[in-house]
């Protein structure tokens, strides 16, 4: 098949018409043109993941994050971005992103599952129509109150973690959670109005995390890559149930930071 069948496919599940307008979405590299059979998943384009999907085959990468954000006034082997595209050129791989498109119309849906909420709303609105509302995030009640720590260490099992980042008295109830995935540090005043107890997101900073905790909502941050990496898994499910010949490889899970208390 070629590489236009699959990202038609993607344009009308998750449409870049959707993203923000600061995102940079879709087909990045490449000739959708391009006969294909095997795709490669991953959150980030690194240097590591793009020679582990060379190395597997791959002939075609989707990731969420978009390798390329802003315009490029040189293509050169001087600089990591521009080695990626030659790369990606030389071996004739299309290179696709979806990014914010896919925040608001799968990752949202998808992280409430894995935080265990019901009875969900969306959290920070960017369209209401006829269609229904969409935005970021979602928020929405816990199964039964349960305390901040034994709700911390659900977020750490659910999501595989070794790691979670707690704001807040580990004793204290919590019954209303809300998440947006990534770094969601933006969205704090959205939690609150949501009438969330505690929000789980990443990439929170000092101040953000005890301001939050100084307005009443507990945060757990379990990481951008933490709360993210469930994109590979999620969309190979959604490919392979559309595409039934065609080959899905996730990139492998790995954290890009070490702690030293594992050390």
């Amino acid at each position: 098949m070629k590489a236009s069948e699959l990202t038609d496919w993607l344009e009308k599940e998750f449409p870049s018409s959707a993203a923000e307008d600061w995102d940079n979405v879709g087909l990045l590299v490449g000739d959708d043109q391009k006969e294909i059979s095997h795709i490669f998943l991953a959150l980030d384009l690194t240097d590591r993941v793009l020679e582990e999907a060379v190395s597997c085959g791959a002939d075609m990468i989707i990731t969420h994050h978009p390798m390329i954000f802003s315009g490029l006034k040189k293509i050169n082997t001087h600089d990591f971005t521009g080695r990626k595209v030659i790369r990606l050129i030389q071996e004739d791989i299309p290179y696709y992103a979806m990014h914010t498109n896919y925040d608001i119309l799968g990752m949202a849906d998808l992280s409430a599952e894995y935080i265990g909420i019901s009875q969900t709303s969306v959290l920070s609105v960017t369209e209401d129509g006829l269609d229904g509302t969409q935005g970021f995030g979602r928020a929405g009640n816990l199964p039964k109150e349960m305390s901040l720590g034994e709700y911390a260490g659900f977020i750490k099992t659910s999501l595989k973690l070794k790691d979670v980042r707690v704001y807040g008295d580990l004793n204290m109830p919590v019954k209303r959670a809300a998440v947006c995935t990534g770094s969601g540090k933006s969205m704090i005043s959205d939690a609150l109005a949501a009438g969330a107890d505690v929000y789980v997101t990443g990439d929170i900073d000092h101040h953000s995390g005890i301001d939050a905790l100084q307005a009443g909502l507990a945060v757990i941050d379990a990481g951008h890559y933490g709360t993210e990496y469930i994109f590979m898994d999620a969309m190979k499910k959604r490919i392979q149930e559309v595409f039934d010949g065609l080959k899905v490889t996730c990139a492998k899970v790995q954290c890009p930071y070490t702690l030293m208390a594992d050390l």
